[in-house]
């Protein structure tokens, strides 16, 4: 207290010791990916190359044209009869040379040799092109070399193979010698360097003028190289990092690239943010094994409430994200299913029940701008691939949250960027999988949509067989818990009861309001019971205090059923 020593009037500041209750962050998520420690990124011009050859009956072995290849790319040999139209594609005992630097080609191998009335067509990936004759400099006449310094350039196409042997510089077509020069990776600002010393030119006067300072024409330089695949090191396995947009995440874990796993996280988190994501924590892994590790620190931030690993459905996995958010009490799970599952046995797949995970069918396809790369005239079916969906439905979740509140199912939303499915699912197929929380992903009026919004388990989970319940609850719960921390400690007699009754009704009249509680009034929808009652002396007596609420949370229409009949009007 303090000591007051003259009269009058005193006007004092007293803290209230209790602070309004707050909504947490309901849509922020944490991904997992396992991706390798070095990946490759194509950044172009790539090219799918299709070559046709006629078969004599004793050839087996055929040059490409275009070199070099991917000897790694899954090419097609496709032999076609002529006198027959059939045609077969062969797979096997097929073999891209890397060729020696001599002869410049790539050769493809068959096992047996195509007969004189069969058409041989060869399907590869180029992977890297022949940049000719880019003029990279210019130099005019009458220019004084003996006052220039030594020219350092950048080429328009990054990276580029910087051995001797993959380029040559030109000066008005003559080859300058490559000894004398290099070509730079400069991997930070995304360009390749090559210097030319001007000696080289000051060297050549019986082309550039009589006077050996000055020259006596134009003086072109050209560049011959290859572009080819950078290598792109992502952060230390198990590191997280946030992002709150996709350009972030391609910092730290690259952008669209040729690797399967490291293309679904990508996909996935691209996917959150077209859908209305705006923040999340990613992961690598260099193998499901280290999912654990990263779980541990997903503990921490306090900030997550989603958490999936898109495409990884190893069923310890899974079983270890939702053990974790179930630990946690406060995030909620979304699984995928495998990517070999079909309609006829996407059951056998379901992860064990749980009211703290959402399971999704199936694989949505999407377009790759990687196979854009590799092949520009591609039509629009063409660039498809098959994707988990975890990522972009963890964006619809967030969008959602933001639009409408965590009490709205997050089913009947499009998804953007989906522009196809594996499988279409009818209503009578749905009919089997929908009780079991099996939340199948449909194509409904032209648009890629959410079609259920059940926890795994459906029916088996009771009062929490919605996602938008269990989310709400999870909410309800994380704010209230973090939002009175200021009680612990207060002397735990009637005032701080109401302190708590007047904070948590306060909460709860907002909730209500939003419309996420099912009611006319405040009293219809929730109660809140903190008094003598319920902590009588024994109670006090071991510290505690008890505040009983109860609410009653507004669940989706999942049926809307209209009840029609014949009605032979009033005036019969």
């Amino acid at each position: 207290m303090p000591t007051y020593l003259s009269p009058g009037v005193y006007v004092e500041e007293i803290p209230s010791g209790s602070a309004p209750i707050a909504a947490l962050s309901t849509s922020t998520a944490g991904f997992i990916g396992i991706v390798e420690d070095e990946i490759k990124i194509p950044i172009g011009p790539l090219m799918q190359v299709t070559e046709t050859f006629n078969g004599d009956g004793s050839k087996t072995t055929f040059d490409l044209t275009n070199y070099p290849v991917n000897i790694n790319a899954n090419s097609e040999v496709l032999v076609i009869d002529t006198q027959t139209g059939n045609s077969s594609l062969i797979n096997v005992n097929l073999e891209l040379l890397e060729p020696t630097n001599s002869d410049k080609k790539a050769k493809v191998t068959l096992a047996s040799a195509p007969k004189a009335n069969q058409i041989v067509k060869v399907k590869y990936i180029v992977e890297s092109v022949q940049v000719t004759n880019e003029v990279i400099l210019t130099i005019p006449k009458d220019t004084n070399l003996s006052e220039q310094q030594d020219w350092e350039i950048n080429l328009k196409k990054y990276p580029v193979k910087t051995v001797n042997n993959k380029w040559t510089i030109k000066a008005n077509g003559d080859v300058l010698n490559n000894d004398d020069m290099r070509i730079v990776e400069d991997a930070l600002n995304k360009v390749a360097k090559v210097t030319i010393p001007v000696n080289l030119l000051t060297s050549k006067t019986d082309v550039y003028g009589q006077n050996v300072n000055k020259t006596k024409l134009l003086i072109t330089i050209t560049a011959d190289y290859q572009v080819t695949f950078p290598t792109f090191q992502p952060v230390a396995a198990n590191e997280v990092k946030l992002c709150t947009n996709f350009n972030e995440f391609k910092k730290y874990f690259g952008d669209f690239s040729t690797e399967e796993r490291q293309k679904q996280l990508a996909h996935a988190v691209y996917g959150f943010f077209k859908n209305g994501g705006s923040r999340c924590y990613v992961s690598r892994v260099s193998n499901s094994s280290g999912i654990p590790d990263v779980l541990d620190k997903f503990e921490a931030i306090d900030e997550i409430a989603i958490v999936a690993a898109p495409g990884i459905t190893e069923s310890s996995t899974r079983s270890a994200i939702v053990t974790h958010c179930q630990n946690m009490g406060d995030r909620f799970a979304i699984l995928d299913c495998a990517s070999d599952k079909t309609p006829s046995n996407v059951n056998q797949d379901k992860p064990d029940n749980s009211d703290y995970a959402a399971y999704y069918f199936p694989w949505i396809k999407v377009s790759d701008p990687v196979k854009k790369i590799m092949n520009p005239n591609a039509k629009d079916e063409e660039l498809l691939i098959s994707l988990p969906p975890s990522g972009h439905i963890a964006g619809v979740y967030a969008r959602v949250d933001a639009q409408k509140g965590v009490h709205k199912a997050p089913a009947n939303e499009v998804i953007f960027g989906a522009l196809g499915l594996d499988y279409k699912i009818s209503k009578n197929r749905q009919d089997g999988f929908n009780p079991q929380g099996i939340n199948c992903i449909r194509e409904l009026n032209g648009n890629i949509r959410i079609w259920g919004a059940r926890t795994i388990g459906g029916d088996d989970n009771g009062e929490f067989k919605y996602i938008n319940v269990r989310r709400l609850f999870l909410s309800l719960r994380d704010s209230i818990d973090k939002n009175t921390q200021w009680t612990v400690f207060e002397p735990n007699d009637a005032e701080l009861w109401a302190k708590i009754r007047r904070n948590v009704n306060a909460y709860l009249t907002t909730v209500w309001r939003n419309g996420a509680l099912f009611g006319a009034t405040p009293q219809d929808a929730f109660f809140v019971k903190c008094d003598a009652e319920n902590n009588p002396p024994e109670v006090r007596d071991l510290g505690q205090v008890i505040i009983e609420i109860g609410v009653a949370p507004v669940k989706p229409a999942e049926f809307v059923i209209f009840r029609l009949s014949q009605w032979t009007g009033s005036g019969q």
